[in-house]
């Protein structure tokens, strides 16, 4: 935007972050645009756990701070509070104390911006270096990129090229974001802008964020670029009719199109028929675009997994991977119990380092989070009491995050904590493969990774649960949750007893003592050759997050 301060005009470029810790390598690409950043805290609640993640992150990277205290209206506001824990926690001063809803002191805030953060440094004589920050599509320019130019100056028909895939492009348009698409005849040194080219890029997988470009026969000295964010949770989708199946991977790819840090690949299950095994970096991630997703394919005739994360299986030699380790998504590619026990030397799966912030008061509300952080095998990093708040830290498997823990968190304190984490690694674990098997036969749709001491707990669940979905038929139904050869729960399903006697007359003991025997022999052979067909809408009801979910019975 432009603004006029004290007769002189300014070219502010502003971005809006997202505080969700799933996007945190988004934020961070954000930072690589700016010089400064406004660090917002709500008067009424203080700094939380977001606050402390995305201050550190943006001081990384070296950017100006401006504190800004928001809500300062709200008659249960503390600002004089907001203020020392910005002083405690970050040795933040002189913040700029406002009201979004009201307009109070919101105009402070840009003179402000241009007087603590220091203009961009570079020159526009110097030869062109240019960072790629991020980049979408469109279906009329195709693939269009996010710039920050560093030094030189970038004019439409230049020939320009990214340092990383020494591919060459031409210059089609470029301009600013005003904010909708402004097209200039120049960025300088300096400018943060768009552009694309003519021809374009052919996908958006040729724009690497993080890249350098430069004029083509003026190399420079390239930036060290991104880091890649990981995807950290899975889950399967498949469609409920196996002829729509290529008409969810049209509307995957379409939603995909502008969100490269999904990740995509073929997946088959005996229960299910094909689908697709979709990687995200978080929950939230995870979350929204099924939600998009439902809405283009359609709600009921897609069906999820339940969502799991990568573990790490280290080899004792480098026969089965060159490294020694292999990274599993998919609870199917878990290698056999012998194979366990005489090639594989560990397990490992992903942790967190998790900042929870929490009132001083109640005091309750403290216990009950340390209890729910040592019940998902938490590990206290941390604790730091301050006069309203404490912000706990604590290493927490990832693999009990995503098990609505943010969710359990926020009942044992009526809503009150605020959660933030950061990737800690993989570390070694007692892990097991939990599956359920309906009459012997495993269900590959529902097998889990869990820790060994989760296993019990988690196959009753299932095997209560399952059961409600299963008809009673001719034959005995057995629902087995097992690790290996061993079971640790199970339900049984009664056949139906035909009253094969009916028909007689009289007392004919030995026709009828004859008529029970081969109507249990008739079953004997039912429960050896029997095969439980069950329903795509059981899946649908026992996969559902919702535990009231309402039941759907199989069909033989």
């Amino acid at each position: 935007m432009l603004y006029n301060y004290r007769g002189a005009d300014y070219l502010l470029h502003l971005v809006d972050t997202p505080g969700h810790v799933d996007f945190r390598a988004e934020v961070s690409r954000s930072y690589a645009s700016c010089n400064g950043a406004l660090l917002v805290v709500d008067a009424s609640q203080g700094v939380q756990a977001q606050t402390v993640a995305n201050f550190y992150l943006a001081f990384a990277q070296g950017l100006s701070m401006i504190p800004v205290i928001n809500k300062v209206d709200l008659q249960h506001a503390e600002p004089q509070r907001a203020m020392e824990q910005l002083q405690a926690n970050f040795e933040l001063e002189d913040p700029v104390l406002v009201s979004a809803k009201t307009g109070l002191n919101v105009a402070d805030i840009l003179p402000a911006v241009i007087e603590r953060v220091p203009p961009p440094e570079g020159s526009p004589e110097k030869p062109l270096r240019m960072l790629l920050i991020d980049s979408w599509y469109s279906t009329y320019k195709g693939v269009v990129l996010l710039v920050r130019v560093f030094d030189g100056v970038v004019r439409p028909g230049d020939q320009i090229m990214s340092m990383g895939s020494k591919l060459k492009y031409f210059v089609g348009e470029l301009g600013i974001q005003y904010p909708t698409e402004v097209s200039t005849s120049a960025l300088r040194a300096g400018q943060v802008g768009y552009m694309y080219f003519n021809p374009g890029m052919k996908t958006i997988s040729d724009a690497k964020l993080g890249d350098t470009f430069c004029h083509v026969g003026k190399e420079v000295e390239p930036f060290r670029g991104f880091e890649e964010p990981q995807p950290m949770v899975f889950v399967g989708a498949f469609p409920t009719n196996q002829d729509e199946f290529e008409k969810l991977e049209e509307s995957i790819n379409q939603l995909t199109l502008n969100d490269r840090s999904i990740t995509i690949a073929k997946e088959s299950s005996h229960a299910l028929g094909l689908g697709w095994r979709l990687g995200f970096l978080g929950t939230l991630h995870c979350s929204v675009f099924e939600d998009r997703l439902r809405q283009e394919f359609g709600g009921s005739e897609l069906l999820i997994t339940a969502p799991t994360v990568p573990f790490k299986i280290v080899w004792r030699d480098n026969s089965r991977s060159k490294t020694g380790e292999t990274i599993i998504t998919n609870p199917s590619l878990y290698p056999e119990d012998d194979v366990v026990r005489t090639k594989v030397e560990e397990i490992q799966e992903p942790f967190v380092l998790a900042t929870i912030t929490v009132p001083a008061e109640p005091a309750e509300f403290l216990g009950n989070v340390i209890e729910l952080c040592q019940e998902n095998r938490g590990v206290q990093v941390e604790l730091s009491f301050f006069a309203t708040q404490v912000i706990l830290k604590y290493k927490l498997p990832l693999l009990q995050l995503v098990d609505n823990f943010f969710g359990k968190l926020k009942s044992v304190t009526k809503g009150y904590a605020t959660l933030d984490y950061e990737d800690a690694g993989y570390a070694k674990s007692d892990v097991v493969k939990l599956e359920l098997l309906v009459n012997k036969e495993p269900v590959d749709a529902i097998a889990q990774l869990c820790h060994r001491s989760q296993a019990e707990r988690l196959g009753r669940m299932w095997v209560h649960r399952f059961k409600q979905f299963v008809d009673r038929q001719q034959f005995e139904i057995v629902i087995q949750a097992a690790v290996g050869k061993r079971v640790l729960a199970r339900e049984t399903i009664q056949a139906f007893r035909k009253d094969v006697t009916a028909k007689l007359y009289g007392g004919d003991h030995t026709r009828r003592k004859k008529l029970l025997e081969k109507q249990k022999v008739g079953k004997k052979k039912l429960r050896a050759i029997g095969n439980v067909i069950i329903d795509q809408k059981a899946f649908h009801g026992f996969l559902a997050r919702d535990s009231n979910a309402p039941t759907s019975k199989s069909k033989k």
